[in-house]
């Protein structure tokens, strides 16, 4: 069967198979059923089932935010805690056993804090990626696994989400005082005799360190609530969720 990619429902050919089979409850095309309820307007055309996955994500971006998004949203959760990158987590674990990683020790919690700011500032970022997904991409993502949609979306967006959140990070890290710790640091570390040099890059290595866990972080719980949304009725809080999931 061709499908359909406009919002109107599927083909007249589409109902008159479905009234011959009787007891089917969907609609079929491209080889993705796409189930109706009792008492529905009808089968779902694939503008619906697009709606359904836009919804599932948008209902996964809030969730991840109310709960990373947060004051120890990172730093207290050891899924997504943000170490130090490893030039830097290495200096932290010899210094540590000297008693003298206190710098370092708050320049981690700096860059956990950083994250938890910057998550809710990327909302925007995050919706405007979901409502850009095309009816066929949409579709698509209705045959596969519980993460089908999250996946979708990180693989498609990572790259421009990265570039969109970069600056969002690096303004939270300034306000967290992780760039002036940083700072404070390299500064110091020139005047220890046979301490390691901290590069030119080491600060944007930082940056791009914490906004590569941030998002991390934001997609693991974006995927854990469309999980969710795919096996818990009481997670479709809305007709369209429930009218594609159900």
């Amino acid at each position: 069967m061709t499908t359909n990619l406009s919002s109107s429902p599927l083909p007249r050919r589409s109902f008159l198979m479905l009234g011959a089979a009787g007891m089917l409850t969907g609609c079929v095309t491209d080889g993705v059923t796409f189930p109706s309820i009792p008492g529905s307007s009808g089968p779902l055309s694939e503008a619906d089932a697009a709606a359904g996955i836009r919804a599932a994500l948008n209902n996964g971006v809030g969730s991840a935010i109310s709960t990373i998004g947060v004051r120890d949203g990172f730093l207290r959760n050891p899924q997504i805690h943000i170490p130090l990158p490893g030039f830097l987590q290495d200096m932290q674990s010899s210094l540590g056993r000297l008693g003298l990683s206190g710098p370092l020790d708050r320049l981690e919690t700096q860059l956990n804090r950083g994250a938890e700011t910057a998550v809710p500032r990327a909302r925007r970022i995050f919706i405007n990626a979901i409502s850009s997904m095309s009816i066929n991409d949409a579709i698509g993502v209705v045959r596969g696994g519980d993460n089908a949609a999250t996946n979708y979306l990180k693989n498609r967006t990572f790259s421009p989400l990265t570039n969109l959140f970069t600056p969002i990070m690096s303004n939270a890290l300034q306000e967290a005082g992780a760039i002036r710790t940083f700072d404070q640091l390299t500064a110091s570390m020139k005047s220890i005799p046979l301490a390691p040099k901290l590069g030119a890059d080491a600060k944007t290595d930082l940056i791009r360190h914490g906004v590569q866990y941030g998002l991390d972080g934001m997609f693991l719980y974006i995927a854990r609530e469309e999980a969710a949304i795919r096996s818990n009725p009481a997670k479709r809080t809305s007709e369209i969720l429930r009218r594609v999931f159900g």
